[in-house]
């Protein structure tokens, strides 16, 4: 095996815990409504995911690890995906706040300041704003 194939079966892995994040995000009311089921569709061609890794994330997408990216940017672009989910049926419900707030953690956002970026988060994606918007707003009520 090359180094090539190590990065890349590394990215696909990273990759799939992330949607598989999202997934467990859609299924924290039981249902995949059709948005979400779109919105999915979408991110896992975003994300290189197969037909075959799709199914089985869905099947099984506690089985993931929520593996924290090192890089700042990249741990916001998650939290956007992430959020984007919560709304993405347009009812933000309680339990998927509170499992968006634990998906933060895990990603590598301080427990103390969790709820707030949370907040923040589903507030901005409310309003519609685009990727870049939201990590602009997001680092900077972290300044």
């Amino acid at each position: 095996m090359s180094i090539s194939d190590l990065f890349d079966s590394g990215f696909q892995k990273r990759n799939q815990d992330h949607f598989a994040s999202i997934v467990r995000v859609a299924m924290s009311d039981n249902v995949i409504t059709d948005d979400e089921k779109a919105f999915l569709d979408r991110l896992a061609r975003n994300l290189d995911i197969s037909e075959n890794d799709y199914r089985e994330i869905l099947k099984d997408y506690a089985k993931h690890p929520i593996n924290p990216p090192s890089s700042y940017d990249v741990r916001l672009e998650r939290l956007y995906d992430l959020a984007r989910m919560v709304y993405a049926d347009h009812i933000k419900g309680e339990n998927q706040v509170v499992l968006l707030e634990k998906l933060c953690v895990g990603l590598g956002f301080k427990s103390d300041n969790v709820k707030y970026v949370v907040d923040k988060a589903l507030s901005l994606v409310e309003q519609g704003v685009d990727n870049d918007t939201f990590t602009e707003e997001i680092k900077t009520m972290n300044r």
